[in-house]
């Protein structure tokens, strides 16, 4: 029965690093709209 925990450990394993890539894009694309505002308004950017 080694292969079933096998096969449940590699499906964990890629749903967590689909879900890390998902959560990734949306936060990228949070910081992009924050640095288009802040320049939309003249704000200085500070990173």
């Amino acid at each position: 029965m080694w292969y079933f925990s096998w096969i449940l450990g590699t499906g964990l394993a890629c749903t967590f690093a689909v879900l890390n890539a998902m959560w990734l894009e949306l936060h990228e694309n949070d910081k992009a709209a924050d640095l288009s505002k802040s320049s939309d308004q003249g704000v200085p950017i500070n990173t």
